[in-house]
């Protein structure tokens, strides 16, 4: 039986409403791709406590969830991973520690990056509705 992991990312906008991305690590796996920040949710855990702990983990920034803005599941051949994005407050400033890279981007520019492919139905959904505010 395959393992299914739940996942959840953080959509997080700075002032001028560019959105952060960043690169997953070339030694990990989905290695040098565009994610979402976030990660696995703990058994017990809620998909909102998990964005929290993981934003807090892995940017030393202290978040506030505000709405779901999309989840997509997709197997990866060895996995499936249903990963659920947030829009969430920053509360602090953002200190990157556990990836290779990071860019804050329009929205109108997201798919120019190479995403990890659990991650584009969502970002095609923030594209499109960003273009009709």
């Amino acid at each position: 039986m395959k393992k299914h992991l739940q996942v959840v990312g953080a959509m997080l906008v700075n002032k001028e409403g560019r959105i952060l991305s960043t690169l997953r690590p070339l030694g990990k796996k989905l290695g040098n791709y565009w994610e979402f920040p976030g990660g696995k949710v703990e058994p017990g855990e809620t998909k909102e406590e998990a964005v929290v702990r993981e934003i807090l983990e892995e940017l030393d920034c202290h978040i506030e969830v505000e709405k779901e803005v999309g989840e997509n599941t997709l197997d990866y051949g060895d996995v499936i991973i249903t990963l659920t994005v947030f829009q969430c407050r920053m509360k602090d400033e953002v200190t990157v520690k556990e990836h290779d890279a990071f860019v804050w981007i329009k929205p109108e520019n997201l798919l120019s990056l190479v995403w990890a492919p659990v991650d584009i139905p969502i970002l095609e959904k923030i594209v499109e509705e960003k273009k009709g505010e």
